[in-house]
């Protein structure tokens, strides 16, 4: 029989608010590493694609290893906060070193390269075991669709809330202190926040009595469910977009606008402030709302937004179109995980083994497989258009900058629109998961 009646909620804020420590060290890290390599040290940029290269097939060894040993522990403290309290502080000591690089290093680029490969690598798989956790706890935690709407909702403003700090304000920020104290800066805040979640996320320990999944089992029977691969290519190519704007958007206002840092943090603000208005709006929503109709939709708004955005020569006009886009991007932060969550609530009600880490950490390789795209789209533009680094511009900066913000992030968002109309999930409620939990508790303590 389960070990414990009584379960500890989890309040939604505590958990919600682990998302701005999570976030803030990832999007300083991939936001600016461009153009803190590129531009301002001088790496040459089909180096940094790679990078970006090489670590996504890193990224996609690391993920399910992570879920596996996740799925697997069983202590006293739970199964996920003894990676979490581990491996954050990992995680920000790395982020500290990505941005730290040592003097002799800079004017070497042979070892500037070195170097960056080996912090890339040390920081992203950090961020994996961090992110496979925390998200493992999700579908945990929070049962039903208007629980985890209004849970994630939380989360995502908090993220918003890291992404105006860690990618807004980092323009301004850096261009007065540096990314060296910037980053130090992120990295304690990161941290405090972080194990404030961590400590106050309760597991529910009757789940320890459950069967322990096996990796090779749990491959298989994920690479059969058609629910998974449409869910994570259509992650994919949206995280490719988002993962683009991010990092081109400072190139396109440096060179196809021809703007300082400020305009950059315009620009980002106004796409996340109305991010942030968008995910209140959204939340609201998705109480009357199917989560599938509201995901869909903002996928199509963004695929619609680069289209004007292209043709964009001013900041006014470029920055009305962001704010359109911010709406669309909001729609997807709200429902993205709630989706998620019911792919691991349908694998768990048709095979009966609880495995949010190795299913959640194989969501994030096939989300993670943007490094293939977003590598493409700088080593494409670097050898069409000629651009090396910031010494070294090319012959026209000005339509490279606009490529790349514009037409890649576009494909990619017209392919995830296509797919997600593939997904068709079945309706679980939380009567239903909570049968199956005690029953497979039940029949586990029976076999024993």
């Amino acid at each position: 029989m389960p070990r414990n009646t009584n379960l500890k909620k989890t309040s939604p804020f505590r958990y919600g608010i682990g998302m701005f420590g999570t976030s803030m060290p990832v999007n300083m890290f991939k936001s600016f590493a461009a153009i803190f390599y590129v531009d301002m040290l001088g790496l040459d940029m089909k180096k940094y694609s790679l990078v970006l290269f090489i670590y996504t097939f890193v990224d996609a060894i690391d993920n399910p290893v992570y879920g596996y040993l996740s799925d697997r522990t069983r202590t006293k403290w739970g199964r996920r906060r003894p990676w979490l309290i581990i491996g954050a502080p990992l995680l920000v000591l790395c982020f500290i070193l990505f941005y730290s690089v040592p003097a002799f290093i800079e004017s070497e680029k042979g070892m500037l390269f070195i170097y960056m490969l080996l912090m890339y690598i040390l920081t992203g798989t950090l961020d994996s075991l961090v992110n496979a956790n925390y998200g493992a706890l999700f579908p945990e935690l929070f049962k039903s669709d208007e629980e985890r709407a209004a849970t994630n909702g939380i989360r995502q403003i908090c993220q918003l809330l890291a992404m105006v700090i860690s990618i807004v304000l980092t323009p301004l920020i850096a261009e007065a202190i540096g990314y060296r104290l910037t980053a130090l800066i992120y990295g304690i805040l990161a941290i405090a926040v972080m194990i404030y979640c961590f400590t106050g996320c309760h597991e529910n320990m009757n789940y320890e009595e459950l069967e322990k999944p096996k990796l090779l089992e749990s491959i298989i029977a994920l690479a059969k469910n058609p629910h998974f691969w449409i869910f994570g290519f259509t992650g994919a190519f949206y995280s490719a977009a988002f993962a683009l704007i991010s990092q081109a958007l400072p190139f396109y206002v440096k060179y196809t606008l021809g703007l300082g840092g400020s305009s950059t943090t315009i620009m980002l603000g106004i796409v996340f402030g109305v991010a942030l208005i968008g995910i209140l709006v959204w939340s609201t929503a998705a109480k009357k709302l199917p989560v599938m109709k509201i995901w869909r939709t903002g996928f199509i708004v963004m695929a619609v937004g680069f289209v004007p955005l292209y043709f964009a020569n001013t900041l006014p006009v470029a920055a009305v179109i962001a704010a359109v886009m911010g709406f669309g991007i909001a729609a997807c932060l709200t429902t993205m995980d709630c989706i998620g969550a019911k792919i691991i609530d349908d694998d768990f009600q048709r095979n009966g083994v609880k495995r949010e880490g190795i299913i959640n950490s194989l969501i994030g390789v096939m989300n993670r497989l943007n490094g293939l795209f977003t590598s493409l789209a700088f080593y494409i533009v670097s050898e069409c258009f000629g651009f090396v680094s910031g010494e070294e511009t090319g012959t026209n900066p000005a339509l490279a900058s606009k490529v790349l913000l514009c037409v890649f992030p576009f494909v990619a968002m017209v392919l995830a629109s296509i797919i997600s109309f593939f997904l068709k999930l079945p309706e679980r409620n939380k009567n239903e998961i909570e049968t199956v939990t005690e029953n497979a508790i039940e029949n586990v303590t029976e076999n024993e």
